[in-house]
């Protein structure tokens, strides 16, 4: 089928977040025609929601080393990837690399962020432990009961939503098309591979399709991996450019804070299984709220102008999935759980080699899809 104008796509994109969109400009740079189908708005589930943290360092758990060493990558290309992307576009993107402080507002928190630096210290990252004198002479506005932290100066945030914003008009600069309020139907195929997909009563014809739905990934049927919703909540506060809160992401084991240029102040977030539900709760509200007062003080005289909530992707084993699927011509770009704007840059490229007949970089070996042909599927998966 050819789209308006007469032109016919080679690639289609399910899916418009920060992820879906990043694959999208990454295509259509690479000379390839390009439509994205978004079932609401370009950034109007997780990615809208999300906080924009670039934060490897002060995300690493436990267990998830290979996971690690892809978000270190991700963030390491962010700092070009923006500049180009805001050259390009003329949108800022309000990308910082403030640094993150992670501090204990009380005993229970000193052991369990000591535990995590030791942790990170000996995957050799970038990270120091403070005092909580040192804490707050790094960060004024911290609570008196703030006894220790642990600094890392690499990490950062930008704004999701400016980076939607930027994205959109990189694609459309580049040649490509984004059609919102579309609900896919079905992933064609013909002889074993991939013919387009099915809208309504409209075939969209396309070799490639590039599948990056997110937690909406396992209705599109075609042998999709077993990606869930896992609801979190999020509130937004007032500020303003020159009254700062805290000039470094500040997180403790129950909340983060993060501070925009422009004063925007973003507190999160709720981890809650639930499937489709974004329901915003009074208790989550108020616990969100107590964790970031107990922290930072201040919080409280702010005005509070948003609570919402989203669907981050989750897999089974907490690790994204992309790559080409057994069916030719699909492509996985889906599962990123909390990482989705730290990896979209990377994901991105990655996926605009393979639509173009290249190999996955190596990087990505470990979130192939074959891993879960192969029975790396844990058990508690969804069927």
């Amino acid at each position: 089928m050819q789209a308006p104008g007469g032109r016919s796509h080679e690639v289609v994109v399910l899916g418009g977040g920060i992820v879906g969109l990043a694959c999208a400009w990454r295509i259509a740079q690479s000379g390839l025609r390009v439509v994205v189908l978004e079932r609401d708005e370009p950034g109007g589930g997780a990615s809208g929601v999300a906080a924009g943290m670039l934060a490897p360092v002060t995300e690493a758990e436990f267990g998830e080393e290979a996971l690690l060493r892809l978000n270190l990558e991700g963030a390491a290309v962010w700092p070009a990837f923006a500049a180009e992307l805001a050259e390009r576009t003329g949108i800022d993107l309000e990308f910082r690399a403030s640094g993150a402080l992670a501090a204990a507002a009380d005993r229970d928190d000193v052991g369990e962020l000591r535990r995590l630096y030791e942790l990170r210290k000996g995957l050799g990252l970038e990270t120091e432990w403070l005092t909580g004198r040192e804490c707050r002479r790094l960060e004024p506005g911290l609570s008196p009961r703030v006894s220790g932290g642990m600094l890392a100066s690499g990490d950062g945030h930008v704004d999701p939503r400016a980076v939607t914003a930027a994205l959109c008009e990189a694609i459309r600069r580049e040649g490509g098309e984004i059609r919102s309020g579309v609900e896919v139907d079905a992933i064609e195929e013909s002889g074993g591979a991939v013919t387009g997909v099915r809208t309504g009563g409209e075939l969209l014809s396309a070799r490639t399709v590039v599948a990056a739905a997110g937690a909406w990934t396992a209705r599109l049927g075609a042998g999709a991996p077993p990606v869930r919703p896992v609801k979190g909540q999020i509130l937004r506060l007032r500020g303003t450019a020159g009254d700062q809160l805290a000039a470094r992401i500040i997180r403790t084991p129950r909340c983060y804070v993060v501070q925009r240029p422009g004063g925007e102040i973003v507190v999160g977030a709720t981890v809650e299984e639930h499937g489709f539900d974004v329901t915003v709760t009074a208790g989550a509200v108020h616990r969100l709220l107590e964790a970031a007062w107990e922290v930072l003080p201040d919080t409280e005289e702010r005005e509070l102008v948003e609570a919402r909530a989203g669907l981050r992707p989750g897999t089974p084993d907490n690790r994204p999935i992309v790559g080409p699927a057994p069916m030719p011509g699909l492509v996985w770009a889906t599962g990123h759980y909390r990482n989705g704007v730290l990896l979209a840059p990377i994901t991105g490229a990655a996926v605009a080699r393979i639509a173009v007949g290249d190999d996955p970089p190596p990087e990505f070996a470990p979130f192939s899809p074959a891993r879960l042909e192969r029975g790396e599927r844990l058990a508690g998966s969804p069927a």
